[in-house]
């Protein structure tokens, strides 16, 4: 049985998180997903128009995902990856090179984003800008 783990904030849910639910299922059995939590956001200076039990909620419904964890802190990947048993990382590509201390825990994969679609893009043409 693999276990794969992805982290993020997943505040305004587009086809790219799809895409990446989808593609991280397929390197295993049960997904993980660390979710960032309303107080760890705000330790990175991101604000998210939905909250964390909202965000749950919403990630627990799309069939990819087997699993929803808190995400508290960046230093709590390492404990993340033992406790649960975890066999494979992954996040997407803007992330390349940050989380190979992981390598020594399990494999670590970053793919490739969905082109023409983010987060900040949606927010930005919301906002008229």
């Amino acid at each position: 049985m693999r276990k794969v783990l992805t982290y993020g904030t997943f505040d305004l849910l587009h086809v790219g998180h799809i895409n990446l639910f989808r593609r991280a299922k397929a390197l295993g059995d049960i997904l993980v997903v660390g979710l960032s939590t309303d107080g760890f956001n705000k330790i990175k200076n991101k604000e998210s128009y939905h909250s964390y039990e909202d965000r749950k909620i919403i990630l627990e419904s799309i069939k990819y995902i087997d699993e929803v964890i808190p995400e508290y802190s960046w230093e709590q990947k390492i404990n993340d990856v033992k406790e649960h048993n975890i066999d494979v990382f992954v996040m997407g590509s803007d992330w390349e090179g940050h989380f190979d201390f992981l390598k020594d825990y399990c494999e670590v994969i970053y793919l490739p984003r969905t082109e023409g679609i983010s987060t900040t893009v949606i927010k930005t043409d919301l906002s008229g800008g």
